[in-house]
């Protein structure tokens, strides 16, 4: 039978709707807040992550996108932007709707992907939020490394935590010295913009970093980082990373 699952966000956001359709369509938006994705700029479009397609494209008011598969499994993000009464940008909708038909018997992972979406979907949009506020149109360089295997518990997240040199009473909003393995002298200056359960947020002059606990899920933690310093080097900072979940995992 089938089995639909949906998000629906709204936001008002500290920039104009074009600086919003910026970093939703274009890949180096997308690089700032999300992860690597180019968009061709126009209905049936090829998007480059997750084989989707462009569904709607009216600039810069309303964008869609789907993913589908021959199980009758489909995947459809959709951004509707409009202009709020002081010029900011309203994210009016920001929705991911899944709809599955399945045949045979009840995919067993479907409360999985429906809980991690909508999670997801808070601290991605807390992420677009941050990029507006602090580094808007600036160039990124995306940096991603995963642990070799599912998480059993949190304590691989706790570890990444303590690694990192966040205290377990550390919230949104403190600021703290945090140990980077990329960075000369390793040690800087960071605010805590995101702390839960499952996700880490940490603001520095010129990157955002992110960390994601998969633990709930059977998911293996894993870290997006968009960094914005002019000399940044994504090989190093890639390999760097690599090597301190690693050994983080250990």
């Amino acid at each position: 039978m089938p089995r639909e699952f949906r998000v629906r966000r709204e936001q008002v956001l500290p920039a104009a709707p074009e600086q919003v359709w910026n970093a939703l369509t274009t890949g180096e938006g997308n690089l700032g807040w999300l992860y690597p994705m180019d968009i061709e700029p126009r209905v049936g479009g090829a998007v480059s992550r997750g084989s989707a397609t462009v569904t709607e494209w009216e600039p810069p008011r309303r964008f869609a996108c789907r993913t589908a598969d021959q199980g009758g499994f489909t995947n459809t993000l959709s951004y509707a932007v409009e202009r709020h009464g002081d010029g900011r940008a309203t994210l009016s909708t920001l929705s991911m709707a899944i709809h599955w038909v399945h045949t045979g018997t009840p995919d067993d992972g479907w409360d999985t992907r429906a809980d991690a979406a909508e999670k997801h979907v808070d601290f991605y949009q807390h992420s677009l939020a941050e990029y507006l506020r602090h580094f808007a149109g600036r160039p990124a360089v995306y940096v991603e490394a995963t642990r070799p295997r599912p998480a059993v518990g949190p304590g691989a997240f706790t570890a990444v935590h303590e690694r990192l040199g966040v205290p377990a009473t550390a919230a949104a909003g403190d600021a703290l010295k945090v140990t980077l393995p990329h960075q000369p002298g390793g040690t800087v200056e960071a605010t805590v913009d995101f702390r839960d359960a499952d996700f880490l947020g940490l603001r520095t002059d010129d990157a955002l970093y992110r960390f994601y606990d998969g633990s709930r899920w059977d998911w293996p933690v894993r870290l997006g980082h968009h960094l914005f310093a002019p000399d940044a080097d994504a090989d190093h900072a890639t390999r760097a990373w690599d090597e301190w979940l690693a050994e983080v995992a250990a």
